[in-house]
């Protein structure tokens, strides 16, 4: 079948070309419409309740991840010069197309009450324009007794102050969020030269969009550098120009099919699928050197052949008759590794899983068509080219591999053995962690402004708790009073744990509001009692033109209660604490929760006999609790109040867990679908046995430097395994198949046979490790540390999978073969 597909392919070479560079020219024009992803909370599946949480918690209270903030550290910002620069700033900023709202303290306002309207009004502190040090004096006394800024808008103990500017949703889904933090920069920039103070910015739209940025940048860097590498080392190999570019052409036809086909299946570019076009070059150049170097073996060895054409033709129908299946196995198996990503629930898995799974399938075709097409049109390969064959270098390696498998096996199987249990030592350290903000290298402004909020404000990261009191108007009147005091207590707690800032509630709002009732006392700023909360309530009571008042402290406190009064939110700023100690944070934060808001069941009144609900239908109406007042009967129990932790914090939590379950999954059904593969191939228990041990050997090796380098299990770091196990057992597969064909050749001797394959197969091994192991050490360059420990980390499983294919797959095959051994 393979010499049938190899005659067509050459005699209809022409028209097949032509058909591949027209069909490539269409797809380039798909590849130039595909656009970055700017959207990052599509780890989890849509159907988690963790996720269902969080976007009904989006739809009620907004996005909670569009809060981006700006610190410095002076204790001369009262001073007349560097204020008035401060409140340029805040101008600025607040002017930049985008920002939405902006808080700072030139901003800051105070509850001021109003005896005739019997209102509190919100008044600004400083004046838009402070013209005295005098008049700025006695604005910044009257700023600093009030409680509710401290820790928001200010550190007195460190003398740091914080600007949160909130930026439209909308623009943080586009473009145009590079330019809006670009102009944030630029006047925060401008004021540091203006006063000399050090400026920091930090927050999710931060660090998102600086990521996707250098996304789109590495993705162009990585794809440029590993066709450079490919280049120089395929010059080094084939010693042929001509040779060189038919490879790369090969691997360029397959990028503008991998960037098309993104485009085409509705996805767009993110962390992920920005690796593919390299992936897609790395594993695109093996299989041009496996074909070109079999077809340059077959013209040598057909030297007897006095036609240069017939020894060309033979040359090339050999090679896809020998290569064919092997290398259609190979990206099958490599394909395997990537689209087993495809089965689980994950958005952005699926979406690497399934564009590399058939990227790899689409680079086989594009070369089975491409290579022996075009080398027949070429000239006959010339001695030059050919002069790698006999590489000196190589022959003494390959002298030395044949060394260890016939003369020292035993060193071999005890040294696999010491290598293994060092591994397993080094496992048993490995940890699974990560950070919202991991991949940033550690000496990266970005990373370390991070670290300046979390010592200065203990953190940007955002952690919401709502509090469902399952009742409609459940947070209105002087019986709401009681619902504040708890969530007041727990705000408390939460304000003293080292990782987690003061929470923003409605309780806080109170007792701003307490204090402005009392004439700015700030020893009333605390939570209204049964006696003032009628005289205080009745001053936050919205009038019926307070929709037009921008300044109405009633408009802010609406972020923090849903329209039916029944639902408030706790919001926290926290540190990037990491998958590892959050959730004991948040189990010590849930158990106070409980303590506070009392766990025992509150008891329904009698259920409306007309109600449209039956009692037996109770359990599919908890969906709805705004019915169970006319649903349940005094027998019915639930708990009083649903305590609900979402925000960003619990969905990063919750997609990196996803994500490293899913990954170990995903291996497990590649390491199953691969050995079908290799027991259909081969139809043989011991071979399947022999193919899978020297690929599994190196994964356990890599594990186990990940444990002794300290490098965790994470969702950039968990892709490593099934990505190298799909490309190393390539090196298996063509091994081998080479086994099995000169078997035969050699009297069924495992010995001549085992000996043969490794001088036939070789040398093309060693060259495609290299390649290989070249391409992903680009990734080494990556500034994210993910793509970093990606780079080194498969480079060194293809290196040992390679030392273990080559030397302890043959002394497998021998020890296997049950017959004596003696060269």
């Amino acid at each position: 079948m393979w010499q049938s597909l190899a005659k067509f392919v050459i005699k209809n070479r022409i028209v097949l070309l032509a058909i591949l560079f027209v069909s490539t020219g269409i797809m380039g024009f798909y590849s130039s419409k595909v656009k970055l992803s700017y959207e990052f909370s599509r780890a989890i599946p849509s159907d988690n309740p963790k996720y269902k949480e969080y976007l009904a918690f989006k739809q009620q209270f907004g996005d909670d991840g569009n809060l981006l903030v700006a610190g410095i550290t002076t204790d001369k910002l009262f001073n007349l010069t560097v204020f008035t620069a401060y409140a340029d700033l805040h101008t600025d900023i607040k002017n930049i197309k985008g920002t939405e709202d902006i808080l700072s303290v030139p901003g800051a306002v105070d509850l001021i009450k109003d005896s005739v309207s019997e209102k509190l009004m919100a008044k600004k502190i400083f004046p838009a324009t402070v013209i005295t040090q005098l008049q700025l004096d006695s604005a910044s006394r009257e700023f600093k007794r009030l409680p509710f800024y401290n820790h928001r808008l200010y550190n007195k103990e460190t003398h740091s102050y914080l600007m949160a500017v909130r930026i439209n949703k909308n623009v943080l889904l586009s473009p145009e969020r590079s330019h809006v933090i670009a102009q944030v920069s630029s006047a925060l920039k401008r004021f540091s030269e203006r006063t000399g103070i050090e400026t920091h910015v930090s927050g999710l739209p931060l660090i998102r969009t600086v990521v996707g940025d250098r996304i789109q940048k590495e993705m162009k860097v990585f794809l440029l550098g590993s066709l450079a590498l490919s280049i120089l080392i395929l010059l080094l190999f084939f010693r042929s120009v001509s040779t060189t570019l038919l490879s790369i052409t090969v691997v360029i036809t397959g990028v503008i099919w991998t960037v098309a086909l993104i485009y085409l299946l509705g996805y767009k570019i993110t962390l992920l699928t920005a690796l593919i076009p390299s992936l897609v070059v790395v594993i695109g150049i093996p299989n041009c050197i496996y074909f070109i170097n079999k077809y340059h073996a077959a013209f040598v060895k057909d030297s007897n052949n006095t036609s240069q054409a017939d020894r060309k033709k033979n040359a090339l129908i050999t090679m896809v008759s020998s290569m064919g299946i092997v290398t259609l196995f190979c990206n099958i198996t490599a394909a395997i590794g990537f689209a087993v990503f495809a089965f689980t629930k994950s958005a952005i898995l699926q979406e690497f899983g399934v564009v590399a799974g058939v990227s790899i399938m689409v680079i086989f075709v594009i070369s089975f068509i491409l290579l022996p097409a075009t080398l027949s049109l070429l000239p006959a390969p010339g001695k030059m080219q050919l002069k790698y064959l006999s590489n000196k270098i190589v022959e003494t390696v390959l002298l030395r591999v044949e060394d260890w498998v016939f003369d020292h096996k035993l060193k071999v199987i005890m040294i696999t053995a010491f290598l293994l249990v060092l591994a397993g030592l080094g496992i048993i350290r490995l940890k699974t962690v990560a950070y919202i903000a991991d991949d940033l290298p550690k000496k990266d402004k970005i990373y370390k402004d991070l670290k300046y909020f979390e010592i200065n404000f203990k953190g940007v990261m955002p952690l919401e708790i709502t509090v469902d009191t399952r009742k409609r108007r459940g947070l209105t009147g002087l019986k709401a009073l009681n619902v504040f005091a708890k969530v007041d207590s727990l705000a408390q707690y939460i304000a003293a744990q080292k990782e987690m800032n003061t929470p923003l509630s409605l309780a806080e709002g109170l007792k701003f509001a307490k204090q402005g009732f009392y004439e700015g006392d700030s020893a009333n700023y605390l939570l209204p009692n049964s006696f003032d909360g009628a005289f205080v309530g009745e001053y936050l009571r919205p009038s019926k033109d307070s929709g037009n008042n921008t300044n109405n402290f009633t408009r802010s406190l609406k972020a923090f209660m849903d329209s039916d009064s029944r639902i408030t939110r706790i919001s926290v700023s926290m540190a990037d604490v990491g998958t590892e100690r959050l959730p004991g944070i948040l189990k010590k934060i849930s158990d106070k929760a409980n303590e506070i808001f009392d766990t025992t069941k509150y008891f329904f009144s009698e259920p409306d006999r007309n109600a449209p609900y039956r009692l037996d239908t109770i359990p599919a109406t908890e969906s709805d609790p705004m019915l169970l007042d006319t649903v349940f009967s005094k027998t019915d129990t639930i708990p009083q109040y649903k305590i609900t932790y979402t925000g960003t914090s619990i969905t990063f939590l919750e997609g990196s867990s996803f994500i490293i379950s899913g990954l170990k999954e995903s291996i497990f059904w590649a390491f199953l679908l691969i050995a079908i593969c290799m027991l259909f191939l081969f139809r043989s228990f011991k071979i399947l046995l022999c193919s899978l041990i020297p690929n599994i050997i190196p994964l356990l090796i890599t594990a186990g430097i990940m444990g002794w380098a300290g490098v965790p299990l994470k969702p950039s770091t968990v892709l490593i395994f099934s990505v190298a196990m799909g490309i190393a057992i390539d090196i298996t597969i063509r091994f081998l198949v080479n086994y099995k064909q000169v078997l035969p050749q050699h009297d069924n001797d495992p010995v001549s046979s085992v000996k043969a394959t490794i001088q036939q197969t070789g040398l093309s091994i060693i060259y495609t490790s290299l390649v290989l192991t070249a391409g992903f050490v680009i990734f080494c360059a990556s500034s994210f540390g993910g793509t970093f420990a990606l780079g080194w980390l498969t480079s060194v499983t293809l290196l040992s999978a390679t030392a273990t294919n080559l030397i302890l797959l043959p002394v497998l095959l021998l020890i296997f073969s049950g017959k004596r051994i003696s060269r």
